[in-house]
């Protein structure tokens, strides 16, 4: 496996971005930078043995800079997903954060992970992201300390998280990265089959917050459990919780006790490739790109709505401020760890 380093820009503040690209002999090519240790490209062979970038993104930090609201690609934290009306109560005492989500609360804040230039060093294996995100910083308690890790190991993306706080806070972190099989840029991802480890899915309200408890999938358009499917065979059903999210939006509750788990898998006939997703978290969120808008990403290609998908492995949604969910608080001085790894086949094999 090889790393190579290379300038990639210049952010609107004078800080200097380089990406670092991963190669292998399995021919899995993955690019990152360090402005929101991020993922900017997956390049995988198809089934005609061409290679195909399946990740969406930009050609320049001006780019993503821009369009911070899609947050391809990037790590997110310090709590990925939404805080109901931006607040929750931590041994006893009330913290208060940005919305930046409607009435909510969304993924660390306007001034998030996605939005940092990040450390960085070369390992094995691979790269090694670090920071440190001061006491305060985005409303949050606690000087935490977090590093993610990319790894390539033949076909497979491992991107492994660990952080420690100096205070008790709270921790929920993932990786936006927007995928389309067909080559990003190149369509929807309707055609794209679907199968998700998971019997039951979390209901939102009207601003995309789960309404409690679990509901089995069976019998709706979120069954990718029973069969997989094609994702435009369910997306346009009449269903009020697609018209929430406006289109599938929604946390998936992984089965399995295993610690690390089989979460989805998704191919497209198109290309004959296949990802697999597998984690130590308890969640995936299923996000069908419903928001995005046209934008002119990597190598001029068009980003439409609904051309990618997203299965950010996570814990729940809103879980600081619902107690029947997993736990995303992390007490002084313990670890927080996670991992998660795409691997990458083809259909035939």
């Amino acid at each position: 496996m090889a790393v190579t380093v290379r300038p990639f820009g210049v952010t609107k503040d004078g800080e200097s971005v380089a990406e670092y690209m991963l190669t292998n002999e399995s021919d899995l090519t993955v690019c990152l930078i360090d402005y929101g240790a991020r993922i900017t490209k997956i390049i995988v062979p198809d089934k005609s043995g061409a290679a195909a970038d399946v990740a969406l993104g930009y050609d320049t930090v001006e780019g993503y800079e821009g369009d911070r609201g899609s947050y391809f690609g990037a790590t997110i934290g310090r709590f990925a997903n939404r805080i109901a009306r931006g607040k929750f109560t931590l041994n006893g005492r009330e913290y208060r954060l940005a919305l930046n989500n409607g009435a909510n609360h969304l993924h660390g804040g306007p001034g998030g992970f996605d939005s940092r230039v990040w450390s960085a060093k070369t390992v094995a294996d691979g790269v090694q992201f670090s920071r440190v995100s001061p006491d305060g910083e985005e409303g949050y308690p606690g000087s935490l300390t977090v590093y993610v890790t990319y790894r390539l190991a033949g076909r497979s993306l491992a991107i492994e998280y660990a952080a420690m706080s100096d205070a008790d806070t709270i921790v929920n972190l993932t990786n936006h990265v927007f995928i389309n099989l067909n080559g990003h840029g190149v369509g929807t991802v309707y055609n794209h089959r679907l199968m998700i480890d998971a019997i039951a899915y979390l209901p939102i309200d009207g601003t995309s917050i789960p309404l409690g408890a679990p509901v089995p999938v069976a019998g709706t358009p979120f069954d990718f459990f029973s069969v997989a499917a094609a994702i435009g065979d369910h997306i346009e059903l009449n269903d009020p919780q697609l018209a929430a999210g406006g289109g599938f939006d929604h946390n998936y509750v992984l089965d399995g006790d295993e610690y690390f788990k089989r979460a989805a898998v998704v191919e497209s006939p198109d290309t004959g490739i296949r990802m697999t997703v597998s984690t130590t978290e308890p969640g995936v969120q299923f996000y069908s790109a419903n928001f995005l808008t046209g934008q002119t990403g990597k190598g001029g290609a068009v980003y439409r709505k609904r051309g990618a998908l997203c299965l950010e492995t996570q814990h729940y949604p809103d879980a600081v401020n619902q107690p029947s969910y997993p736990t995303v608080i992390l007490r002084a001085g313990e670890m927080f760890m996670s991992s998660t790894v795409m691997s990458f086949s083809l259909s035939d094999e």
